[in-house]
């Protein structure tokens, strides 16, 4: 079933974390709930989310702090902060930092839907106008190809692997470079040919990071701004982890590695 997107709400009261899950539920998100900052912010590495919540006073880690966190990982995530009225000052601060908007306590369910549903609205346009962007560019670099290869037969085009080095074992990897097949512990991956791409330069510099333009480049053949690297590769990421089963709480087996790109897990 399509959901209207994925939700995170972080809160230490239990009851109330859990009465706002159940009121977007209803609504037809998909939720998560985090009761601290460490809780969330390891959810936030291994989940897209479109949309989080946050309680301004969280212990340990502040919902400052977490907000920060966010930022500088996913700069396009919206962040709504729950304060009560005592707190409205860190509310603005946190407006300051980035935050999208508040909501003072008590929250009204009402208002509450409406504001998720608008914010989702905008978040599913402006991912679909990423994700024509990203196509757009692989479509230019495979016709850019598609010419090249029409005029001549470029020294320069990387060679077919030979028979030794077919495949490629990674950890629970397995790719096959001929036929470009990839298996993950027996299980065999459904990709598209940049997906595959992106999982092969990744496996080859395993357990290193790559960073977003190599990736880019290495993947997809041409070179790009680094605004720009870290849109292509985190589109074709999300499709990789997707086949993978990283959306489905399996194990994440790759990384953000912050303000540099991503790393294959090989342990």
């Amino acid at each position: 079933m399509t959901t209207l997107g994925s939700v995170l709400i972080i809160d230490d009261e239990d009851t109330l974390r859990h009465t706002l899950t159940r009121v977007l539920k209803s609504a037809g998100c998909d939720v998560s709930g985090a009761a601290s900052g460490a809780q969330a912010l390891q959810l936030i590495q291994r989940t897209l989310f479109d949309l989080v919540y946050l309680d301004v006073h969280l212990p340990g880690i502040s919902g400052i702090e977490v907000l920060k966190n966010i930022r500088a990982e996913h700069p396009d995530l919206p962040v709504i902060l729950f304060t009560g009225h005592a707190s409205l000052q860190s509310a603005l601060e946190a407006i300051r930092l980035g935050a999208a908007d508040y909501l003072v306590k008590p929250i009204d369910p009402e208002v509450f839907v409406a504001q998720t549903r608008i914010i989702l609205s905008e978040q599913k346009l402006e991912r679909r106008k990423r994700e024509i962007r990203a196509q757009i560019a692989a479509l230019r670099a495979e016709l850019q190809d598609l010419e090249n290869q029409s005029t001549s037969v470029s020294p320069q085009t990387a060679p077919a692997p030979q028979s030794g080095d077919r495949f490629l074992k990674r950890g629970l990897f397995v790719l096959d470079l001929h036929s470009q097949r990839a298996t993950l512990a027996d299980r065999v991956l459904s990709l598209p040919p940049t997906a595959f791409a992106y999982l092969t330069v990744l496996a080859r510099r395993a357990p290193e990071a790559v960073d977003y333009q190599t990736l880019v480049t290495e993947s997809q053949g041409y070179a790009v701004e680094p605004s720009e690297a870290s849109e292509l590769a985190k589109y074709h990421i999300h499709v990789l982890r997707q086949a993978i089963g990283a959306e489905q709480n399996e194990p994440g087996y790759i990384l953000n590695v912050r303000g540099i790109g991503y790393r294959l897990l090989i342990d």
